[in-house]
């Protein structure tokens, strides 16, 4: 039985590829400075296209040495939940709904009904 049993190979670190055969493209160093003082040094193709910034190690974005100003991004002023409010409702609906609220709540606590203000 011993004979005809199969041998296998652990795949998950052995690799049958050699590097006959394979020339590697031309490469340059790339150096990056972060706000803080840390400098990365990273190898890039000579026919790649150098991106401006880089994540640093601490987390901020370190820009590339000698390299051209990064392109800010344009981005969109944040919407609060008021502003969201006022897309699907005008100020006058807004108040009548906030004294029909202030009624009911009024209303559960056992208070008298208050008299409406006139505008």
């Amino acid at each position: 039985m011993a004979e005809r049993s199969l041998r296998g190979t652990n795949l998950s670190w052995l690799s049958f590829e050699s590097d006959e055969g394979v020339t590697f493209s031309d490469r340059e160093i790339s150096r990056y400075v972060c706000p803080d003082g840390h400098v990365s040094e990273l190898p890039f193709s000579v026919e790649a296209e150098i991106p401006p910034i880089w994540e640093c190690r601490c987390g901020l974005d370190a820009k590339l040495e000698n390299g051209p100003e990064p392109e800010l991004k344009a981005t969109k002023p944040q919407r609060t939940h008021w502003d969201m409010l006022l897309e699907r409702r005008s100020v006058p609906e807004l108040e009548e709904l906030l004294e029909e609220r202030l009624a009911l709540l009024r209303e559960m606590r056992g208070e008298k009904p208050r008299r409406k203000r006139s505008a």
